[in-house]
């Protein structure tokens, strides 16, 4: 008989170590499986692009950034079903999981605000001068797209040198997300979890203002 191991914040920190992160097939699965893919997703700090139009939108302003203040409210948005979606992979145990990394202060959200109200946000892990991205979510335009250009801002500001963000999509790729090969991704995993980084939002305003030139 093969003995099940509980999944707890500390072990999932670990694994994240080791280049491993967790999903479950759906939102009503009670088992979570490992992944650790031949080819990882990063977005590279240096090369960072943000596009013409976000720029522009983003310039118009009428949005408020904040982080860490609606970290659980920002799961359950990634979490929900939408017509396009119709399945998600956060389940009960991730949100109980990250929920933990989170009071533990390794865990944290980038919110866009609208009106007074939540209107995209991300939510990730942060390790050494690493940060594994999760999910996110948008009810607004471009509401998404804010989030991440602020958590490149953070980044860069706060001395992280990894952006993982697990997969490529097309929408990471017009930032300039691309895959690299895994002992590629093994080797920056462990130069950056050899590095001091700081989440520091009195400096995010100073890394978003160098994005956008």
């Amino acid at each position: 008989m093969t003995r099940s191991i509980e999944i707890t914040p500390e072990l999932l920190l670990k694994a994240y170590a080791h280049g491993y992160f967790p999903m479950a097939e759906t939102a009503d699965s009670d088992r979570l499986f490992w992944l650790d893919p031949p080819l990882r997703g990063i977005l590279p700090l240096d090369d960072f692009h943000v596009p013409r139009r976000l720029r522009r939108s983003m310039r118009q302003g009428g949005f408020q950034v904040r982080l860490d203040g609606a970290f659980d409210a920002v799961m359950q948005a990634c979490a929900e079903r939408r017509p396009e979606r119709l399945q998600t992979w956060i389940n009960a145990d991730i949100l109980r999981l990250y929920g933990g990394l989170h009071d533990m202060g390794h865990a944290h959200s980038v919110e866009v605000w609208i009106d007074g109200a939540l209107a995209g946000g991300l939510y990730g892990v942060a390790l050494g001068a690493a940060f594994f991205g999760e999910s996110m979510f948008s009810r607004h335009r471009d509401a998404s797209k804010i989030a991440l250009v602020y958590l490149v801002g953070l980044m860069r500001a706060g001395g992280y040198s990894l952006l993982d963000t697990q997969f490529t999509t097309d929408h990471l790729a017009r930032f300039g997300g691309r895959e690299i090969p895994q002992v590629e991704y093994k080797a920056m995993l462990q130069d950056a979890l050899h590095r001091a980084a700081v989440w520091d939002p009195a400096r995010m305003a100073e890394g978003v203002a160098g994005l956008m030139g």
